[in-house]
């Protein structure tokens, strides 16, 4: 069967790889899109430390069930489904805690171990979950289980007001997340295309960082005190900083990605404003249900995150193109049967 490959960083392409074989403790898949996130551009780009090549990418996924499971109705022949890409050991300290999102051996899908840009996988029923969304839908509903995570962390309340920094995919889903929740959310982001999707998403409040003051903004929209949750969803040392100089005392921060490069702090800030500071990884089982539920009730502006669909044949292009012009996209989605 047909798959997509990152065979070496700068360049994928089109290869053969087995179909797999059914099992009784995995269940066949016809994979029918694939939505394709900042991880895996990372990856392309050679800019992904998880990633070993060659790797085929993948993980937010909407796929049909071509064996279905014998002891649960719901995972009948022909259902649509999407997917926790994700592994957990259940011996290691997160997972013994409950919180097996960051278990400590975890491999996702199409970054620690192949993943579902091809024709069909094999996978684990109790990693599925089926919805009468449609397939567009169904792509995105694990990118936006990292925000409503990111959100969980925060303890984010209907008492809350919320800035969000970066408006891409993740950061769509905290913003969508914290909208959920009753959140008063305040979108940050460099680009008005992404701004305007994100006041789709449940922003009231937009601003742009190349205008306006991001400081001098958030302090009069909450009478000089600052946020009371602030989530940073871009990855750059200057907004991981931002994020704490921003945030009101005794607020908390909820950092989703990585920084590209080592990070340097006023550590002041931490113990002065007694700060509560989270990492959020990954999503869990109720993360999955709420972006289902929400989507399902047609709460978010689906049409409008997505910037492109495109064929199998030209993942690869697609792939190159999103490197050299990142601007232009904010979803990709692969159409793959």
């Amino acid at each position: 069967m047909k798959a997509v490959f990152i065979r070496q960083p700068g360049d994928a392409g089109i290869g053969q790889v087995p179909t797999p074989e059914n099992s009784g403790e995995h269940l066949m898949l016809q994979v029918r899109m694939v939505g394709l996130c900042g991880s895996d551009l990372n990856s392309f780009r050679g800019k992904n430390p998880l990633v070993s090549f060659p790797r085929i990418p993948g993980h937010e996924v909407a796929a049909t069930i071509v064996s279905g499971s014998q002891t649960d109705s719901r995972l009948a022949t022909g259902v649509n489904v999407t997917m926790s890409p994700y592994t957990s050991c259940g011996k290691c300290a997160s997972c013994r805690r409950g919180r097996p999102n960051a278990c400590q051996f975890n491999q996702t899908l199409g970054v620690q171990r192949d993943g579902a840009l091809t024709e069909f996988i094999s996978m684990p029923a109790e990693k599925l979950y089926p919805s009468k969304l449609t397939l567009k839908e169904l792509c995105l509903v694990e990118p936006l289980t990292v925000g409503f995570h990111a959100v969980a962390r925060g303890r984010v309340t209907s008492t809350d007001t919320v800035a969000v920094f970066g408006c891409g995919g993740v950061g769509l889903g905290a913003i969508a997340g914290s909208h959920y929740a009753g959140a008063r959310t305040i979108a940050v982001d460099l680009d008005d295309t992404k701004l305007e999707i994100a006041r789709k998403a449940g922003a009231s409040v937009l601003i742009n960082s190349t205008r306006e003051n991001v400081r001098e903004k958030l302090r009069d929209l909450t009478n000089g005190l600052g946020p009371d949750a602030v989530i940073e969803a871009v990855g750059n040392p200057q907004t991981f900083r931002m994020a704490v100089e921003e945030v009101a005392f005794t607020g908390r921060v909820v950092y989703i990605g990585y920084a590209k490069e080592p990070v340097s702090y006023e550590t002041r800030l931490f113990v002065q404003k007694e700060l509560d500071i989270l990492g959020s990884r990954n999503a869990l089982p109720e993360d999955f249900r709420k972006v289902i539920a929400m989507l399902e009730a047609g709460a978010f502006p689906v049409d409008a995150a997505v910037s492109a669909i495109v064929p199998l044949e030209q993942a690869p292009d697609a792939l190159r193109e999103w490197s050299e012009h990142p601007t232009r996209f904010s979803k990709i989605i692969v159409n793959v049967s």
